[in-house]
C-alpha cells in the first residue's frame, strides 16, 4: 500500500496554520500574564526574583512539552509560596533548590508508578481551603509592604500590627501600592477592546510609569543582585526528618495542585482529555530541572491555564512558546524589571491573595455540606501553618466521609389502611443501631408492618437489632414483611450464610437513559449481534432477530431490545398486562422530534401516562391552516374526544433546528422542500418573536424564538373548537414547557408575559 504524501503535507500544513492562528496569539497573552505573576510569587516566597522567571521558563518549555494536558500552563504557583518561604527560612535558598529537585524526583517516581489518580481522592474542600488560607496569609503580609512597612512573622502578627501600619505610614510607597490595586480592580470594568493587555501587566506599567514621572521615593526591583545569588544547589543541613518532610510537602502539594488544575482545565475545552500520569511525570522532570537551575518549585496553575484556553490555545505549543517568550524577555529585556517598584509587586500579591479566597467554591461546597472542611483548613493554614492546616482539613474530611458512610435513613409511618410502612436506607453498621432501634420502637405492638431495606451493607450488630425487633414484634401479634430492594443482606444473614468477603455486590445494571454509545464504552458488542440468528425469548417475550452482517446501526437497537427483555420487561409486565386492552393517559404531550428530547425521561413518566405527538419544531398547525395537516389535528381530536385527557402540554427545547431555520429565512432548508412547507406553520411564531422584546430570561435570539414558539403553539391549540370549549369549561389545561438541553432543566412557560421558572 502506497503512502499518501499529499495528505500528510495537507495535515502538516493545517497543523502549522492552527499553531500560527490560535496558539501563537494565546502564548503571547499567557506570557504577559506570567511575567508579573512569577516575579510577585518569587517575592512572596522569599526567593531571588530570577527564580520566578526560571521556573516560568522551565514550566513552559519542559512541563509544557512533556505534560499530559495540551493546554495547561505550569510555573511558579502562589499556593506553594508559604511552603517555599518556610523552607528558605529554615534551610537557605540553595538548599531549597535541592529540596525542589528531590521533590521532582519523587513526583517522577510516582508518575512512573501510575498513581496520579490517587491525588484526586483529596477533597476539593481541603484544596480550596488551603489555597484560600494561603491567599489570606499572602495578602496580610504583603499589605504591610504596600503600606510602607515590613511584614511580621505570622498572619496573626500581621493582623495585629495592621492598624499601626495604616495610621503611621503615608509615604510614596503607599501611593504606588494603592494605584496598582486600583488599576487591577478597575481593569475588568473597561471595554473589552481595551483589555487586550492583561490587568497585572497594565497595573505594573501604570505604577512604574507614574512613580518614575512624579519622582516618587520607592524601592526598585534589583534583578542584578538576584542573578548574582545564583549558585548550584547544595544538600540541606539539619534533621533528616525535617528534610524528608519538606520534600514530601513540596512534591505532594505541587502534584495535587497540578492534577486538580488539569482536571479543571479539561472542563474548559473540548479537546483531548489529560493523561494525569504523564502530567505528574512531566511535573517531576520540570521540578528536577528548575531545582538544578535555581528556580522555584513548579505546578500547574489554573489562572494561567484558564487564560491560555480563553485566549484560544489549541495545543501544547502555546505553553511551550510562552516559556520561550519569557526566556527571550529575561535575556534581552530583563533591565525593564528594574523599573518596577517593589511596592507595586506587593500590591499585585495582595490582589492575588484576595482572589484566592474564591466565594464561588463556597457555593459549590454548600450543597454537599463541606463548608466546615473548607473553613477549618483555611483557619488552620492562617493560624498554625500550611502543613498543619492541610492535615487538619484532611482529617475533618475523613471524619465527615465516615459519618456519611454510616448515616442511615429510618422512616416509619402509618398507612391509611392501618398498616405501617418502614423504610431503612444506607449502610447499616453498629454506629446506626441506636437510631435504628429508637425508630423501630415507635411502631405500635400488633401492627402489620411492611419493612423496606434499601441498604448496601449490614453488619452483625445491625442484623441482630432488626432480627430481634422482628421476633419481638411478631410475638406481640404483629406481622413483618421484609422487602430487600438491592440485595438480600438480611435473608442471607438469617440463613447463616457468610456475608463477607464471600458475598460480592451484583454488577450494576445498565442505565437505560444513557445513549447507546455511552453504554457500550468499554464493552465489546456481542458477536451474536453481528450474524443472523434467532435468540430464545425470555419467558412470555418475543424472539429477537439479529441483523445480517453489514448493518452497523442495527446491533445497538437489538441489544437495547435484549436489555429490555432481560431487565425491564419482568418489572413492567404486570401493569402493562393490566392496561393491555385500553389506554387511559391523562396528558397529550406535543414535543419536537429532536433525538435529545425524551418525554418519559424529562417528565419521569411511565407507560400509559402520555399520549405523545412528535414533529419537527413541536408545531400545532392552526385549524384550517395551509398547507393542510391532519396528523396533529387527528391526535388532538382523539385525545380530547375519545381519551378525555386533562392536560395538553407543548414542550419546546433549546437549540431547536426548526427555529434556527425560521430565523435564517428558510436558507437552511433550501434542499428540503417538504420541510420548508411544514415550517410555514411556524410563521406565526416568527411574527410573535419580532413583535416582542427579550425579557432577560433567554440566551439570545434563537433561545427566545424557541420559547416564543411554545407560547404560540398553545394559542394555536385554542383555534380548535373542542379544545377552546374544554379550556373555558375548566376541564382542560394548556401547559407550556421548555427543556434546556445543556443544563438538563425543564422550565414552565407562562403566557403572557413570557417568563420561565425552573421546576
Amino acid at each position: 500500500m502506497g503512502t499518501d504524501t499529499k495528505s500528510y503535507r495537507s495535515l502538516a500544513k493545517s497543523g502549522i496554520t492552527s499553531v500560527l492562528r490560535h496558539d501563537l496569539p494565546a502564548s503571547l497573552v499567557v506570557f504577559l500574564v506570567a511575567v508579573p505573576l512569577s516575579l510577585g510569587i518569587a517575592v512572596a516566597s522569599g526567593a531571588p526574583l530570577a527564580a520566578g522567571l526560571i521556573a516560568a521558563v522551565v514550566g513552559g518549555l519542559v512541563a509544557g512539552s512533556l505534560g499530559g494536558s495540551a493546554v495547561q500552563v505550569s510555573g511558579p504557583a502562589a499556593g506553594l509560596s508559604l511552603v517555599v518561604a518556610e523552607v528558605v527560612t529554615t534551610y537557605g535558598w540553595r538548599a531549597t533548590c535541592m529540596i525542589t529537585l528531590m521533590a521532582g524526583a519523587l513526583q517522577l517516581l510516582l508518575g512512573l508508578f501510575r498513581v496520579a489518580r490517587a491525588a484526586l481522592a483529596v477533597s476539593p474542600a481541603v484544596v480550596h481551603g488551603m489555597l484560600a488560607g494561603v491567599g489570606v496569609v499572602i495578602a496580610l503580609s504583603q499589605l504591610h509592604v504596600v503600606l510602607g512597612g515590613s511584614p511580621q512573622r505570622s498572619a496573626i502578627g500581621n493582623l495585629i500590627e495592621l492598624p499601626q501600619q495604616i495610621i503611621h505610614n503615608h509615604s510614596h510607597a503607599v501611593f504606588v501600592g494603592l494605584l496598582t490595586i486600583a488599576v487591577l480592580v478597575g481593569w475588568t470594568r473597561l471595554p473589552q477592546r481595551l483589555r487586550i493587555v492583561p490587568a497585572p501587566l497594565a497595573a505594573l506599567f501604570v505604577a512604574s510609569a507614574t512613580a518614575g514621572a512624579l519622582g516618587w521615593d520607592v524601592t526598585r526591583v534589583d534583578l542584578s543582585q538576584s542573578l548574582s545569588e545564583w549558585a548550584t544547589p547544595i544538600w540541606p543541613g539539619g534533621d533528616w526528618h525535617g528534610i524528608i518532610g519538606a520534600v514530601l510537602l513540596v512534591a505532594l502539594l505541587a502534584g495535587v495542585e497540578s492534577l486538580l488544575s488539569s482536571v479543571a482545565t479539561d472542563k474548559l475545552h473540548d479537546g483531548k482529555r489529560s493523561d494525569l500520569d504523564r502530567e505528574l511525570t512531566a511535573q517531576g522532570v520540570a521540578n528536577m530541572v528548575t531545582g538544578a537551575l535555581g528556580g522555584l518549585p513548579i505546578a500547574g496553575v489554573i489562572v494561567r491555564s484558564t487564560t491560555n484556553v480563553r485566549a484560544g490555545a489549541r495545543s501544547r505549543w502555546s505553553t511551550v512558546m510562552h516559556g520561550l517568550w519569557i526566556l527571550v524577555f529575561a535575556v534581552c529585556l530583563g533591565w525593564t524589571i528594574t523599573l518596577i517598584p517593589m511596592e507595586a509587586l506587593a500590591a499585585l500579591l495582595v490582589f492575588i491573595g484576595v482572589q484566592m479566597v474564591n466565594l464561588g467554591h463556597l457555593r459549590n461546597l454548600r450543597g454537599h455540606g463541606e463548608i466546615p472542611i473548607y473553613v477549618a483548613t483555611m483557619a488552620g493554614v492562617v493560624l498554625v501553618g500550611l502543613a498543619e492546616g492541610v492535615l487538619f482539613g484532611f482529617g475533618l474530611a475523613m471524619l465527615s466521609a465516615l459519618r456519611r458512610l454510616t448515616w442511615i435513613t429510618v422512616r416509619a409511618k402509618p398507612e391509611p389502611d392501618g398498616r405501617w410502612h418502614v423504610l431503612i436506607g444506607g449502610s447499616l453498621t453498629f454506629l446506626g443501631v441506636p437510631r435504628l432501634t429508637s425508630e423501630l420502637r415507635a411502631v405500635p405492638a400488633g401492627a402489620a408492618v411492611e419493612l423496606d431495606l434499601n441498604i448496601d451493607f449490614m453488619d452483625n450488630a445491625a442484623f441482630e437489632a432488626i432480627h430481634t425487633w422482628r421476633h419481638d414484634h411478631e410475638r406481640g401479634g404483629g406481622t413483618v414483611d421484609i422487602d430487600e430492594i438491592h440485595d438480600e443482606w438480611y435473608a442471607m444473614a438469617a440463613s447463616g450464610a457468610r456475608m463477607f468477603p464471600a458475598k460480592t455486590p451484583p454488577r450494576a445494571p445498565e442505565r437505560w437513559w444513557l445513549p447507546w454509545a455511552h453504554r457500550r464504552r468499554g464493552r465489546p458488542a456481542p458477536a451474536s449481534s453481528l450474524v443472523p440468528a434467532q435468540h430464545p425469548p425470555p419467558e412470555g417475550g418475543p424472539a429477537v432477530h439479529s441483523p445480517a452482517e453489514g448493518s452497523p446501526a442495527v446491533p445497538d437497537l437489538l441489544a437495547g431490545a435484549r436489555e429490555f427483555h432481560r431487565r425491564t420487561a419482568p418489572l413492567v409486565r404486570p401493569f402493562l398486562l393490566a392496561m393491555a386492552r385500553k389506554q387511559d393517559p391523562s396528558h397529550l404531550f406535543i414535543t419536537c422530534a429532536d433525538s435529545r428530547v425524551v418525554p418519559n425521561l424529562i417528565t419521569a413518566s411511565g407507560p400509559g401516562d402520555l399520549f405523545t405527538v412528535r414533529n419537527i419544531g413541536n408545531l400545532v398547525p392552526r385549524l384550517g391552516a395551509a398547507p393542510p395537516d391532519d396528523s396533529v389535528a387527528a391526535a388532538i381530536e382523539y385525545a380530547t374526544g375519545a381519551l378525555n385527557i386533562q392536560t395538553i402540554t407543548v414542550c419546546g427545547h433549546s437549540g431547536c433546528g426548526a427555529m434556527a431555520t425560521l430565523l435564517s429565512g428558510y436558507e437552511k432548508a433550501t434542499e428540503l422542500p417538504a420541510l420548508s412547507r411544514w415550517l410555514h406553520h411556524g410563521n406565526h411564531s416568527l411574527a410573535r418573536f419580532i413583535a416582542t422584546e427579550s425579557d432577560g430570561f433567554d440566551d439570545g435570539p434563537l433561545d427566545r424564538l424557541c420559547r416564543v414558539n411554545v407560547i404560540q403553539q398553545l394559542e394555536n391549540l385554542r383555534t380548535y373548537p373542542q379544545v377552546d370549549r374544554l379550556v373555558r369549561a375548566g376541564r382542560l389545561q394548556l401547559v407550556g414547557l421548555y427543556f434546556d438541553i445543556g443544563t438538563a432543566q425543564v422550565h414552565v412557560l407562562e403566557q403572557p408575559p413570557l417568563t420561565a421558572s425552573p421546576l
